[in-house]
């Protein structure tokens, strides 16, 4: 059997498309060819936003059985996994931070496979040569985030040298509910209470929700969301990182797995939330509101999101990161663990230090995270 040949590209788009997806599977649209290169193709993955596509990927002849996104860092936005500490404290002290390498989805903390590997391929030799890719490549370190347990284990196993970083999102995940009053009745008295408040409260302003699906997103509809969309970066004095011309490609290359739940005032839309669904999974992410409303967020970002899962048979939701406001409506706490390879071995330990440390408050807060559940004992 020839061996396995390592190859770093500049742009998804050299990367056969149905090749690439048959390894990725069925439940991971941030994954997926088209995703990808909607971001580079809309320039919101450049060099000029300091994300410069450099994907690892191992052929055999002229087939493509490995590969992970990874990119060549200028900076740390976008990531979630903030180490702007660490990068401060290494370049005052002389070194040289950025670049750095990255494999994650840009701008998007979504848990999921980030080696994808044909069946065939030993993993070992696989994680062997993805790791002389990025020793060699002059960079600070390598990063890997949002990785599933399994392949944070595998790579581990492999490589121990490998920091390892700890973290808590939130999550929804169907206990066999039937539907959204089955999901109420798991929960305490108050907690039931304030949520039937929360939603007949969005009714009382005036407001309607209305859920799209694939086609049923026109042009018109799409252009409202990211009207919407930009309003939330902007009440921060902020861009967005996404910008039209994404989600235009996206909505033309996947329009399969967008849900946009769209809030109406009389028949004017004035608020939406975009979401994308795999086959078992909803991810809940984009969102933004021409008005203020109490409790509209909560409405078109969860428990629209619930109700979707509960009628489609989706079995997790995952709304994105931060909150406790998730936690006491049903979400809770998953433990996540980032990797990380640093290059110089002062750096490298003190980073090991402050990982240790951090996982002490991480433990503790995951801890009470799940005690503060509203879930009926």
């Amino acid at each position: 059997m020839s061996e396995l040949i390592l190859k770093s590209l500049p742009a998804i788009e050299a990367l056969p498309t149905a090749q690439w997806n048959a390894l990725v599977g069925d439940d991971h649209p941030f994954l997926r060819h088209e995703f990808l290169h909607a971001l580079e193709a809309s320039g919101v993955v450049s060099p000029s936003t300091g994300w410069i596509p450099d994907h690892l990927t191992l052929w055999r002849d002229d087939v493509l059985v490995g590969g992970m996104p990874h990119y060549r860092k200028l900076h740390s936005y976008g990531e979630y996994v903030f180490d702007w500490a660490w990068a401060d404290a290494w370049e005052r002290a002389g070194g040289r931070y950025y670049p750095k390498g990255l494999t994650a989805i840009p701008f998007s903390p979504v848990p999921g496979p980030r080696l994808l590997l044909a069946p065939d391929i030993d993993p070992l030799a696989a994680r062997e040569r993805l790791a002389a890719g990025w020793q060699q490549s002059g960079l600070s370190g390598w990063h890997l985030l949002y990785a599933e347990d399994e392949e944070i284990d595998a790579w581990l196993e492999a490589r121990p040298d490998l920091l390892v970083r700890h973290g808590v999102q939130f999550q929804w995940q169907d206990a066999g509910y039937g539907d959204f009053e089955g999901f109420l009745a798991s929960l305490n008295a108050k907690r039931r209470k304030t949520i039937r408040r929360e939603r007949r409260r969005v009714g009382e302003q005036g407001l309607t929700l209305q859920q799209l699906t694939g086609e049923e997103i026109d042009e018109q509809a799409l252009a409202h969301f990211f009207h919407c969309y930009e309003i939330t970066y902007l009440e921060r004095g902020r861009h967005p990182y996404l910008n039209l011309d994404f989600f235009r490609r996206l909505h033309r290359s996947l329009p399969q797995t967008l849900l946009l739940v769209q809030a109406r005032l009389g028949d004017q839309p004035v608020a939406a939330a975009l979401y994308l669904q795999g086959s078992r999974t909803l991810y809940g992410r984009y969102w933004g509101s021409e008005v203020l409303a109490d409790c509209l967020h909560f409405e078109a970002c969860y428990y629209q999101g619930i109700e979707y899962c509960l009628a489609h048979g989706l079995k997790r939701f995952d709304p994105g990161t931060q909150g406790e406001h998730k936690l006491t409506r049903g979400f809770a706490p998953r433990r996540l663990r980032s990797l990380h390879y640093l290059a110089d071995p002062g750096l490298r330990t003190a980073v090991a230090n402050f990982c240790t440390e951090e996982q002490r408050h991480v433990d503790a807060y995951s801890l009470a995270a799940e005690q503060a559940l509203p879930f009926r004992q």
